[in-house]
């Protein structure tokens, strides 16, 4: 057996030590959120290392019900979960909890507080990190929740009941909150209501958490559409909505100075010649603003179209997942890899993605979990 000389062995750990400090940063952790029951117990942790596309599973770190939808804060120390469930505190309301995120990526939950309307299916966080937005589907609400210096969340500093149908009986008899978002300067909030085929607009208070209806209060779209999620384009000109009943993304230009959603085009989501049954789901431009992604649960793929200089879009491919009915999908930081889950085949699967061409190329990787509906990506601390 060779031996070192101490100050060549200590120059060798020193490097191999950096190593794996490199690689450690380069890795991440991502969180998946689940409906729960037989076989999922909440929120489960996974490890990721994109030089390798290795993926590592970490295990259930927060048994809570149906969280649905979660979302980071900024700061990277606390996460926030949408429980979609129709009873809180014996009230007809569902709730968000509020994680602080441990050394490891642990979870320790902080309190839990009403979503001010059932079946809460998304949560957000405004641009000053103060506040946790929150629509509610069954509800047909919204709200927000301020978040307090030690990461829990406080009662609503607004809440806001939608009012209305539209012409799809059977899934438009009266509002449905399905998503929310804050502008880019944090001036204004969107909320798209699937149940009167609106892009709700509000003026936020940023100091005081409060919404008050746009001049005009929202943009509307071709009755039976179903908005359901939405995308800023990371210039600020553009925004999308994803709608789920027609299987189709609208296309607008964004005035940031007034509020206003300007529409300017409509293209369907699923390839030509398909003839079954599909509804679009999650939405998602590309960091780099030259492609854009959505979710086809039926078809099951993702739809990718580029972005031209005026924000139109125009279909690269519906690529397929092997996954069944993707209700959410995720592109991992750095941009050249997406996560998929298939809701009712009780799977995720990791996809490459080319960043020069849009592209999607299966791994062939695939990972096991009850009903994972969301993905969220965090740094490793």
């Amino acid at each position: 057996m060779a031996f070192l000389k101490p100050a060549l062995g200590l120059a060798l750990a020193a490097m191999t030590a950096a190593s794996a400090v490199a690689a450690e940063k380069g890795a991440y952790y991502f969180y998946v959120g689940t409906y729960t029951g037989k076989s999922s117990k909440g929120i489960y942790q996974y490890k990721f290392d994109p030089a390798t596309a290795k993926v590592e599973s970490l295990g259930l770190v927060a048994e809570t019900p149906n969280p649905t939808f979660l979302v980071v804060h900024p700061s990277h120390k606390y996460l926030y979960a949408a429980n979609e469930v129709g009873r809180f505190n014996g009230q007809r309301t569902g709730s968000v909890t509020a994680f602080r995120m441990e050394l490891g990526g642990k979870l320790t939950a902080l309190n839990t507080v009403s979503s001010h309307g059932d079946g809460p299916c998304h949560v957000s966080i405004d641009r000053t990190g103060k506040f946790v937005l929150v629509a509610n589907y069954g509800g047909g609400s919204i709200a927000v929740l301020p978040i307090r210096a030690d990461g829990s969340l406080g009662e609503a500093t607004a809440a806001i009941q939608h009012a209305g149908s539209s012409v799809n009986k059977g899934r438009q008899r009266e509002p449905h909150g399905h998503s929310i978002y804050a502008s880019a300067d944090n001036k204004f909030v969107i909320a798209a209501d699937l149940g009167i085929d609106k892009l709700m607009v509000y003026k936020f208070d940023a100091q005081k958490g409060t919404l008050t209806p746009n001049d005009p209060p929202a943009a509307s779209l071709k009755p039976g559409s179903g908005p359901r999620h939405f995308a800023f384009h990371p210039k600020g000109k553009f925004a999308y909505s994803a709608n789920e009943l027609f299987s189709n993304v609208t296309a607008f230009d964004w005035d940031a100075a007034k509020g206003t959603l300007t529409e300017k085009q409509t293209i369907s989501t699923l390839p030509e010649g398909f003839t079954g049954n599909n509804s679009d789901a999650e939405i998602e431009v590309h960091p780099n603003g030259k492609f854009l992604y959505a979710s086809n649960r039926g078809h099951d793929s993702v739809a990718v179209f580029s972005i031209a200089s005026d924000g139109t879009l125009k279909m690269v491919e519906a690529a397929p997942l092997g996954v069944k009915t993707p209700r959410h999908f995720a592109i991992a930081p750095g941009g050249t890899y997406l996560f998929a889950e298939g809701q009712d085949s009780n799977n995720f699967t990791l996809l490459k993605l080319d960043p020069k061409t849009g592209k999607l190329t299966g791994t062939g990787q695939k990972f096991e979990l009850g009903s994972p509906v969301c993905i969220v990506f965090a740094p490793v601390l």
